[in-house]
């Protein structure tokens, strides 16, 4: 099994449940609020680990109260925590909104996820013998840019999950080997009005020209589509009763890389990413509700059948 170097955000969940998210200017009551430990990054790697995988992650924490939680939760779900640092100041937070159907929005304060720099990453070039390095983009900018070259550098495997959508620059795009955005990520990207199967493939394909070599595009209950180019492909969504959405991309992500950890071909890496959704969103939470690898193989089993 591959090695994989996970390089991202650590953050407080804040999760509130609504029966309606708020829209501008709203007021609405709240049902209940938890705090669960999350981070686009965190949770990625946690959802690898619990499947198993040999996962490093690379990230900062705050002096809070939150960091030595953060810590704790990460090293619970198997991920090497060693590289972690701590910074003056707070982690990172995100607040979230989930209302009864399980969808969801969310703030995210960087904090200390801000605070991760190029240097950071430069004191730790030892961890880039590793097989596949996985970046989202809760942290700056440029950190993920020198990330992406000191892979690139030693002929490593990219992934990259655009989220928060936001622009890129071709030097990025050009350095990523398999990129993952949501259908409002892939329009931030490209300009692209995303609102039928036509719009996503024509956005895919400017990505292409830019040098991606693989592009999965998770549509939540409607599915992926995946294409390299040559290949154009839709997968069906599990049909589950979602309870609650967040953390389903990262859990998808977690289950992919798993798989190609095990070297599976690109299909049974998207079918892992699925099943792992799947179970993702009939729970709450972040972390909390990401498999272990004996529900995953327990799903897989039942569906199957």
């Amino acid at each position: 099994m591959s090695k994989v170097v996970v390089i991202g955000s650590i953050n407080m969940d804040l999760v509130v449940r609504v029966e309606e998210i708020p829209k501008p200017g709203e007021t609405v009551m709240g049902k209940n609020l938890m705090r669960i430990p999350g981070g686009k990054g965190a949770n990625q790697a946690a959802a690898m680990a619990k499947l198993g995988v040999e996962t490093v992650f690379l990230g900062k924490v705050g002096e809070d109260g939150f960091g030595a939680e953060l810590k704790s939760s990460m090293l619970n779900a198997g991920i090497e925590i060693s590289k972690i640092e701590t910074e003056k100041g707070p982690s990172g937070i995100a607040i979230i909104n989930v209302d009864n159907q399980g969808n969801n929005n969310i703030v995210v304060i960087s904090g200390a996820n801000g605070l991760m720099d190029t240097s950071y990453l430069k004191n730790n070039a030892a961890q880039f013998e590793a097989d596949i390095f996985v970046f989202q983009l809760e942290i700056p900018l440029e950190t993920v840019r020198m990330g992406l070259k000191m892979a690139k550098q030693n002929e490593k495997l990219t992934v990259l999950n655009p989220a928060p959508a936001t622009k890129l620059d071709d030097e990025i795009i050009s350095l990523v080997d398999i990129l993952i955005p949501n259908e409002h990520e892939l329009q931030r990207l490209t300009d692209v009005k995303i609102d039928d199967e036509k719009s996503i493939k024509r956005a895919c394909n400017i990505l292409l020209k830019k040098g991606v070599k693989n592009l999965i595009v998770t549509l939540g209950k409607n599915g992926v589509y995946y294409t390299d180019g040559k290949v154009q492909k839709f997968f069906k969504a599990y049909e589950v009763d979602a309870v609650d959405t967040t953390a389903a991309g990262d859990s998808f992500i977690g289950g992919f890389v798993a798989a190609l950890s095990e070297q599976k071909d690109i299909e049974t890496a998207i079918d892992y990413g699925q099943i792992c959704a799947a179970l993702t969103v009939q729970r709450e939470g972040a972390q909390i509700s990401l498999p272990s690898l004996d529900e995953f193989k327990a799903f897989k089993k039942e569906r199957l059948k």
